[in-house]
């Protein structure tokens, strides 16, 4: 009898799994129809999870897994099954280039994850998520032409100096603290710094509820390195990100209230970033694709996030290898003390001649980029890339970690050796 129910049982779950695998191969096979593509390399796949268990057994950090299995197999531009996610990871120059240039237009969408497609759809999208079309291509040009042009990023130095002088001050006033053993978190006052510093440049002034803001926004970039968080989680961090916006709004429309009723002279006249979002707002009748509200707290939000903690990591990063390497500081030192020998304060000026000090900057970014994989992107279309097919729908990654530490091209890629950038004619912020 027991046998009996166990036989019953397995021809369930057979009849139950065998449909579920026959259609899985017919859209691989492109539903029946033609030869089906040409992938790129792949590791072995399992029923269901795919790939997903390559990653799984090399460690949490998805970005080194990648690059073992892209030198194992031998593949620039690798194919993966994360569960019913198919992904090509490009791992080399030659590959970002095919995903980032050559098939730039294929490539240029977002994927949006299931548990935040209604969120997306409903418009709460910035830059970084609106895919590719009318108001991807208005955010883009508002963002190059109005938000970040050489002008603007000029006009808000007054703010990055001044926050600068406030770190050191915060550093030296806790260090020499009677209250305190010496000891100073120095990422957390770096931290604070360059938020308040994007914060200002965002709004005008400091955000009276700024650590509330910046645990939101932590929490929902962690939503986005998972792959299907839940609807109900997604919900309460998007309410949650909204209503400290509007919050930051209100007090910045008050605040400008304020100063429009002073005397002319007796205030800033320089635009923030919200201000000349909301101008444009206001000015956008003509444009195709109107900006709104909503689509401005987005990229506020883009901004912020990809201005404050990805430079905070950077710094913290460059002082960890300078304390690993006392030939780069004593060298940078040295720089520093004989360029701004007897100036009481720094300014973006005096940064113009710190030649050394822009390769040890170079060489961070290198070994520890800000994002080691990059923000993904979604192919549009069909199409062709190292000659291998890419199915539309495809998600791409470009692995910077592994680009940054490829033996092929790096000699003693793991060392930090900011002279290597000697002889290059490229900036630290990856222009000529």
């Amino acid at each position: 009898m027991e046998q009996q129910q166990i036989a019953c049982y397995l021809c369930l779950f057979l009849a139950v799994l065998l449909p579920l695998l026959l259609l899985k191969l017919k859209k691989r096979g492109h539903g029946g129809h033609g030869a089906p593509p040409r992938l790129p390399p792949s590791p072995s796949r399992l029923p269901f999870i795919g790939n997903l268990h390559h990653l799984l057994l090399r460690g949490p950090l998805a970005h080194r897994a990648m690059a073992e299995l892209t030198r194992r197999h031998d593949a620039p531009l690798m194919y993966l099954e994360l569960g019913e996610v198919r992904v090509v990871v490009a791992s080399t120059p030659d590959a970002a280039m095919e995903v980032m240039k050559t098939n730039d237009a294929a490539f240029a969408s977002r994927p949006w994850i299931p548990s935040v497609r209604s969120i997306m759809a409903s418009g709460a999208v910035g830059l970084v998520f609106s895919r590719y079309g009318a108001l991807w291509r208005q955010l883009r040009k508002i963002c190059v032409v109005e938000l970040l042009s050489a002008r603007r990023v000029h006009s808000f130095r007054w703010i990055r100096e001044e926050e600068a002088r406030r770190l050191v001050a915060g550093i030296a006033a806790a260090s020499s603290s009677p209250f305190g053993d010496g000891a100073v978190n120095v990422g957390e006052q770096i931290t604070g710094a360059i938020t308040d510093a994007a914060v200002r440049t965002m709004m005008g002034d400091r955000f009276d509820r700024r650590e509330e803001f910046l645990q939101v926004i932590a929490e929902g970039t962690k939503l986005v390195n998972l792959l299907s968080p839940t609807s109900g989680l997604v919900d309460k961090i998007f309410r949650a990100t909204f209503e400290i916006m509007d919050h930051a709004i209100r007090k910045h429309e008050d605040r400008r209230g304020r100063k429009a009723a002073m005397p002319p002279d007796s205030h800033n006249k320089e635009q923030d970033i919200l201000d000349a979002l909301l101008k444009i707002q206001k000015e956008g009748d003509h444009q195709a694709t109107p900006l709104t509200m909503i689509t401005i707290k987005c990229v506020i939000i883009d901004l912020f996030s990809g201005g404050s903690d990805t430079s905070s990591s950077s710094l913290q990063w460059a002082m960890s290898e300078l304390m690993r390497n006392p030939r780069v500081m004593r060298k940078t030192q040295a720089e520093l003390r004989n360029k701004l020998q007897g100036k009481p304060t720094v300014t973006e000026e005096d940064l113009v001649g710190l030649n050394y000090l822009k390769l040890v900057i170079k060489e961070t970014l290198r070994i520890h980029p800000v994002f080691p994989l990059l923000l993904p992107r979604e192919c549009r279309e069909d199409c062709k890339a190292m000659g291998y097919d890419v199915p539309k729908g495809t998600t791409a990654l470009v692995n910077a970690w592994a680009i940054g530490r490829d033996p092929r091209y790096w000699e003693d890629p793991d060392e930090f050796k900011p002279e290597r950038f000697e002889d290059g004619k490229i900036d630290f912020k990856g222009t000529d």
